[in-house]
């Protein structure tokens, strides 16, 4: 393999205790004030008893592991890593007030020759059950030369 700041297996970590100011400023930060997120009353009325976090949050923290593993670039190496996307994302359990989900991003795929590289994530609660999922890609983008 071409020399190239990832390699497959490479993994990040993020974990955070979901808490109630995150899913309030979330809920303001992007409108989405549905009452699973933002309404006590109503969700102590459902199957769930409770409220739950915003999948949406989940990809945020999906986002905080793939920049993780893009800081792995050096400054000399004249490129900067972005994100082409999230796929197959799933929210397979919900995530409530309280719950500490562990984020894991785990490098599956290199293409040092296309400057990219794919990735599996998982997202599990402080239980170890498995509450999202996703594949994530990163493309490594030449800087321009510097003006001088």
């Amino acid at each position: 393999m071409q020399d190239f700041h990832v390699k497959p297996g490479d993994t990040a970590v993020f974990t955070k205790t979901v808490g109630e100011s995150d899913v309030y400023l979330f809920a303001g930060i992007t409108g989405d004030f549905a009452p699973n997120h933002v309404n006590l009353a109503y969700m102590q009325r459902s199957r769930f008893g409770r409220l739950q976090a915003h999948g949406a949050l989940l990809v945020g923290f999906m986002s905080t592991v793939a920049g993780l593993i893009a800081a792995r670039t050096p400054p000399e190496a004249n490129e900067i890593a972005v994100a082409l996307g999230y796929d197959r994302i799933r929210f397979i359990k919900p995530v409530f007030l309280g719950d500490t989900v562990t984020t894991l991003y785990r490098v599956a795929t290199v293409d040092a020759a296309r400057r990219r590289a794919g990735a599996d994530i998982e997202v599990t609660n402080q239980d170890g059950t498995l509450v999202a999922v996703a594949s994530h890609t990163l493309a490594w983008l030449a800087n321009p030369p510097a003006a001088g």
